[in-house]
């Protein structure tokens, strides 16, 4: 470390613990601060007058954000993980911790998360709520199925999606007091699976007064999940609109949606600068295979922590590429399958995708398919899907069937 004089800075709802350490000296100065934006800013004007380059802070919740985000113009700031500050058992205290952060980031004994500028947090901030609110959503269908199976309802067993649009229009007229089954069975759509008789079967319940109360709740809130999850989308569509072409070349990887290059490129950012190699950003990730070897013998290959919100868009991303007929990913999943088994050739495939996405993002390259796809309509039905996708958000997309 260059520096002369680094900060550290342990992060407290309420309080910051700041002590200033010299390279090659004992501990500097140390003091107490608030958490306000008028003591932060009394925080970087006292930083600034002990000529102090960077500041390390470590904090478990994320108390850290505004330390951030006040300090940025001023410092040159990192985040370290607190497992790697931990302090001796009963030894433990505020200032002690502020003391060792900085002593232990001038000895390069921290590990330090990955902060990304200002704008790609903002489009997390986006990309995670809307995640939230698709998973609200999917607690909220599940509280309805019980209801229904409560009501002696049985719907989704003759109905594969209970949401879609037969389902809605039978669902409205039971929270309205309908519960005649011939009359509730007219309003399925006569492309459903079922015949009208099984349909009035599932149908003929017992659905009581609180019952119907309760499905017409479950019904607005359905209702404006749906409204805010499509508002996000639009939002993100709009923040990452100048960086259209980089959705484009991820959307062309089997088994990444539109959603999904969303969440990805606010993960790790519109051209993977964070990450020299495939290799670093796997290992971010937390998808490649892990290391824990003692007297030359390997103990474990079990993946290491990552990052949680990625790995969870490339494992399902996996799960759909190998079901993209023909595709390269498919045909190697069927071959690792035998050997690894479900679960660790999925893994594989979720690695796999991760070094694509860096070499997309990173090199600025199409995606080029090696696999051999059944039918050439297929790759065009896909290609118009996405690109639907798109210029419905805003995007102005043109494809050559050439490419197709």
């Amino acid at each position: 470390m260059n520096s002369s004089k680094v900060a550290g800075i342990d992060v407290h709802k309420q309080v910051l613990m700041v002590v200033v350490q010299e390279v090659d000296a004992e501990a500097g100065p140390s003091k107490r601060f608030g958490t306000t934006r008028e003591e932060l800013q009394h925080l970087a004007a006292w930083l600034m007058a002990h000529s102090v380059d960077h500041v390390v802070m470590e904090s478990t919740a994320q108390y850290w954000k505004p330390v951030w985000r006040e300090f940025e113009p001023h410092f040159q700031l990192h985040l370290a993980q607190a497992q790697s500050n931990r302090a001796p058992r009963g030894r433990k205290h505020d200032f002690g911790d502020a003391q060792r952060l900085a002593r232990r980031f001038l000895a390069g004994e921290l590990i330090l998360s990955y902060v990304p500028e200002p704008e790609q947090r903002r489009w997390r901030n986006v990309t995670r709520t809307r995640y939230q609110l698709v998973r609200d959503r999917v607690r909220l269908h599940c509280q309805m199925e019980c209801l229904l199976e409560e009501a002696q309802i049985k719907l989704s067993s003759v109905v594969a999606d209970v949401l879609g649009l037969s389902g809605r229009r039978i669902l409205q007229a039971l929270s309205a007091g309908e519960t005649d089954p011939v009359q509730l069975a007219q309003l399925g759509d006569r492309r459903l699976r079922c015949s009208r008789e099984e349909l009035e079967q599932a149908l003929n319940g017992r659905i009581e007064a609180v019952h119907q109360q309760l499905l017409r709740l479950y019904l607005e809130r359905l209702a404006l999940l749906d409204r805010q999850i499509e508002e996000l989308e639009k939002l993100a569509a709009d923040i990452m609109h100048a960086h259209a072409d980089a959705l484009a070349r991820l959307v062309q990887i089997p088994g990444i949606g539109l959603e999904s290059a969303h969440e990805l490129l606010a993960e790790l950012g519109p051209h993977a600068a964070a990450f020299a190699s495939a290799d670093r950003m796997s290992s971010w990730v937390g998808v490649c295979p892990g290391r824990q070897q003692s007297a030359e013998i390997s103990r474990s290959t079990r993946s290491a922590k990552g990052s949680t919100h990625v790995r969870r868009v490339l494992v399902q991303a996996a799960h759909a590429a190998v079901k993209t007929k023909g595709s390269y990913l498919q045909t190697l999943f069927y071959r690792l399958l035998p050997k690894l088994g479900f679960t660790k050739a999925i893994w594989a495939i979720a690695h796999r995708l991760c070094r694509i996405i860096w070499k997309i993002l990173h090199d600025g390259v199409p995606f080029i398919e090696f696999g051999v796809l059944s039918d050439p309509r297929t790759r065009k039905h896909l290609a118009n899907k996405h690109v639907r996708a798109l210029r419905r958000l805003g995007f102005h997309i043109e494809i050559n069937d050439a490419t197709v």
